[in-house]
C-alpha cells in the first residue's frame, strides 16, 4: 500500500464524497483503491448502500490515476482537478453494499487521447465482483 500519497492531493473530493480510504497502487495506466462502506455514504438506507455508488468509486479511483500522473508531470504539484465523467456502461452483480464491506476498486485506462480517456473499472468485495463500470473522462482546458 502507498502510505506517502495523500488522496486529497490527487482528487478534489472531500468530506462525505471522498469515499476512498487507501491507495493500494497507482501508475500512469491503473490505480487500485480500498474503501469501506459506511452510513455516511451517499445512497445509504437500512444498513446498506446502493451499488450505484460503485460508479463513483471507479471514477475516484480513475481520478487517483489521473491526479498521480499530473503530479509526476508537474514536478509534484497537487493534481486533483475536476473532470467531466460520463458512464459508458455499468453492470452491477450485487443488490446492495452492506455497511462495513471493504471494496477494492481497480480503474485502468483503456483509451486515452489528449484530455479524454476511457477507464475500465472493477469493484470487488471479498473476491466477488460487485460491479463492472466503464467511464469516460474529459477535462476541458
Amino acid at each position: 500500500m502507498i502510505h506517502d500519497l495523500q488522496i486529497e492531493s490527487l482528487i478534489p473530493h472531500r468530506d462525505r464524497m471522498k469515499l476512498i480510504e487507501t491507495i493500494v497502487s497507482v501508475d500512469h495506466e491503473k490505480a487500485i483503491s480500498i474503501a469501506t462502506v459506511n452510513e455516511l455514504w451517499p445512497l445509504y438506507q437500512d444498513g446498506a448502500v446502493s451499488p450505484i455508488v460503485l460508479i463513483e468509486l471507479v471514477a475516484q479511483t480513475a481520478g487517483i490515476c489521473i491526479g498521480w500522473k499530473e503530479k509526476m508531470e508537474n514536478n509534484f504539484q497537487d493534481g486533483g482537478k475536476g473532470w467531466i465523467v460520463g458512464i459508458k456502461q455499468a453492470i452491477f452483480h450485487v443488490d446492495e453494499l452492506p455497511v462495513f464491506s471493504q471494496i477494492i476498486t481497480c480503474s485502468e485506462v483503456e483509451l486515452k487521447h489528449r484530455n479524454y480517456a476511457v477507464f475500465r473499472g472493477t469493484s470487488t468485495i471479498k473476491s466477488i465482483t460487485a460491479g463492472e463500470i466503464n467511464i469516460q473522462v474529459f477535462r476541458p482546458d
